[in-house]
């Protein structure tokens, strides 16, 4: 996942025009527009519903995760909270919400942090397979569930280390 800038670089913004969220760029959160009614532009955190989205989209996710055979033994905490927590602050930071994420833990550095562990194409779709699920549940406008579910799957892609020759090439956040 490309890493959120500190506060106020690079934050999540989206135009609206008639409600629907109308331009978006996966690498660096949706880009910004000028709403059809004028003034600011609300970011897709806001858009989406705020921190109780978010914790909702991440609580349902860790749901899963917790009876995966493939996924769970990859966190190390018995109990998944602290990761719960992380990936939420992550999330809201990287699509307009608080700089919680970079206050407490800096540079997100993800592909750094998930370097010990083996991410290849059968976890990889694991992990889509949870977070399918939760960005499901939310019941998201179509246009949003679109925005937020090409992120997800390109950072997917960009988080796997260990490749299966038989697996279609990577696709990068930049769009490739």
């Amino acid at each position: 996942m490309p890493a959120p800038c500190r506060t106020g670089d690079r934050r999540a913004r989206t135009g609206w025009q008639d409600g629907v969220v109308t331009a978006s760029d996966p690498a660096n959160g949706p880009a910004g527009a000028t709403p059809a009614a004028g003034g600011p532009a609300p970011t897709f955190f806001a858009a989406i519903g705020g921190e109780p989205a978010f914790r909702q989209l991440v609580d349902e996710f860790y749901a899963g995760v917790a009876t995966d055979p493939l996924l769970r033994p990859m966190y190390p905490e018995q109990d998944l909270g602290p990761a719960t927590e992380r990936l939420t602050l992550f999330l809201m930071q990287y699509w307009g919400g608080p700089g919680t994420y970079s206050e407490q833990r800096g540079h997100p550095r993800l592909r750094m942090r998930h370097a010990p562990f083996r991410i290849g194409p059968a976890e990889r779709d694991a992990w889509l397979t949870h977070m399918r699920r939760a960005v499901d549940r939310l019941d998201l406008h179509p246009e949003l569930a679109g925005m937020l579910w090409d992120y997800l799957e390109r950072a997917a892609y960009f988080m796997v280390n260990e490749l299966d020759p038989s697996d279609p090439p990577r696709r990068d956040l930049a769009g490739g």
